[in-house]
């Protein structure tokens, strides 16, 4: 699993992102948002779907993973519940909402209906694989995969 490095820098770049993070799980303590530096940061868990579509893949991994977002000007939660550090979140996607161009809303959508919404002057945004890789027996599943699933 080749260390991904990657930098975003509009809607599309974000949508990469997010295929790549797409099921990282992570701790609520271990994200951050730093007015005075107009930065959000956190330290990810992300599955290598790369590796689970490759054909007969038996085997998952997982790898530490930095994601930070600069040029924040606010940012707000809905559900998450800052006092609880260790709980654990999967985040499911990256969204971008347009506003004043090039300004607009960042928003990580995370299961249970948790929210995070950035305001930012613009996109800028990376995503940088930091550690080594490690096996895992589950492949986070959505619904219509698996046997049964249409393929339309």
């Amino acid at each position: 699993m080749t260390p991904l490095k990657l930098l975003a820098l509009d809607e599309e770049d974000l949508e990469v992102l997010s295929s790549h993070l797409q099921d990282a799980v992570v701790r609520v303590g271990d994200m951050v948002y730093l007015p005075s530096q107009k930065r959000f940061a956190a330290i990810l868990n992300r599955f290598d779907w790369e590796s689970a579509s490759e054909k007969g893949a038996k085997e998952y991994r997982r790898r530490r993973t930095a994601l930070r977002f600069d040029r924040v000007l606010h940012a707000q939660h809905k559900d998450l519940r800052p006092n609880a550090p260790d709980r654990v979140l999967e985040l499911l996607a990256i969204q971008f909402e347009p506003g004043d161009t090039p300004s607009g809303k960042i928003t990580l959508l995370f299961s249970g209906d948790v929210t995070i919404q950035l305001d930012v002057e613009c996109v800028e945004a990376e995503m940088r694989d930091l550690g080594p890789v490690w096996s895992t027996r589950h492949k986070p599943e959505h619904p219509g995969d698996g046997p049964g699933a249409s393929g339309a």
